[in-house]
């Protein structure tokens, strides 16, 4: 079944990771094998083969630049404008698999329509894959007029947080409200018609934007607080704002959102979590629960978001292996409308109502 994935950081995987998606899982962990600088090292789990074997024939795919003090597993750059180079790099990157007919990126409800339909008549074989741009984390925005100029060469959501404080939004693990130069910048992407991102906004800063940005809204990438008490996923509360916003939420794979004794990144054994694909379902069915229906749910992984299968579900080995989800819906009474609605239908109804 087609697969909408709401989250892949494929660009921070080739240019901050230095990682060949042409190659096969099994050379990228032989390459990484004993390599130590970041954590996913060797547990490698997207590239392009998988993502068709996934049937992911349309993502988002993100750019992502840091630009604070300390380290971080995206970089931390020293200057907005070190940063702002870095998402160019990762730009040129999907421009150069475009080239390569491995990616294609999608701009409006044209385009994602009639990408839709060569994925559904067997796209899949050799087909590329769509991807709509977002922004995760905006501090690499020099100033606002770079988010115009981003807009131009087709970014379509962002996210004003990340992780830590940024320039614009403090995020995860940390607190308060957009900085004035986040309001100005959700303001700005109301006029233009973006979408903004909830995932990784402080409560402060959720509530906030919510109440200053009348545009579409989703969060690409967030569990379940209710499941998982921690300020990295969303409280029943704000699920429920972003349900009355007409959102959709991806539920993701990280296994630190996964489990509730609260996973120590470098020491718990995913073996011994008792972490499942299944477990990813849960956050589906409390999210359905909410809503009432199963239309503000979809996929958002993250797989190869800076973790690898050190720190992923137990039965995951490499990302076609969500193609396992629809026998697992199924079997929680899930109808195949409501399964074809979760995998791909009700992002692409989300999308083409913002693009209208």
């Amino acid at each position: 079944m087609l697969l909408f994935d709401a989250h892949l950081d494929l660009s921070l995987n080739a240019i901050n990771f230095n990682r060949d998606l042409n190659r096969s899982i099994s050379e990228i962990r032989e390459v990484e094998a004993g390599m130590t600088d970041i954590m996913c090292r060797g547990g490698s789990t997207v590239n392009f083969t998988e993502l068709r074997r996934a049937e992911i024939g349309v993502c988002v795919a993100t750019q992502l630049a840091h630009c604070k003090a300390g380290d971080t597993v995206v970089g931390a750059w020293r200057s907005p404008e070190i940063a702002w180079s870095i998402t160019q790099a990762q730009l040129v990157w999907y421009r150069t698999m475009e080239e390569a007919g491995q990616m294609k990126q999608i701009v409006d409800r044209d385009g994602l329509n009639r990408h839709v339909e060569l994925w559904k008549n067997g796209g899949s074989d050799d087909a590329p894959i769509g991807y709509i741009l977002s922004l995760e984390g905006a501090d690499s925005l020099i100033t606002l007029d770079y988010l115009d100029r981003a807009y131009e060469y087709g970014l379509r959501a962002l996210g004003p947080a990340h992780f830590g404080v940024g320039r614009y939004s403090p995020g995860t693990f940390s607190e308060g409200r957009l900085t004035s130069e986040g309001v100005e910048l959700v303001k700005k992407m109301s006029e233009l018609g973006m979408i903004l991102d909830a995932t990784h906004l402080t409560d402060e800063a959720f509530w906030h934007a919510l109440e200053i940005f009348d545009g579409p809204v989703w969060a690409s990438h967030n569990n379940c607080r209710a499941l998982v008490n921690h300020q990295r996923q969303f409280s029943d509360e704000q699920f429920k704002a972003l349900i009355e916003r007409g959102a959709v939420i991806g539920s993701v794979f990280d296994a630190w959102m996964l489990y509730p004794p609260g996973w120590v990144r470098g020491e718990t054994v995913r073996e011994e979590s008792g972490v499942t694909i299944a477990t990813v379902v849960d956050h589906v069915d409390h999210l359905c629960q909410l809503a009432g229906n199963a239309r503000h749910c979809g996929i958002g992984s993250d797989l190869d978001g800076g973790f690898g299968t050190q720190q992923c579900p137990q039965d995951l080995d490499t990302i076609a292996d969500l193609q396992k989800l629809p026998e697992i819906f199924a079997s929680r009474g899930y109808s195949a409308e409501d399964i074809e609605g979760l995998f791909h239908g009700n992002w692409l109804r989300f999308l083409n109502e913002a693009w209208s």
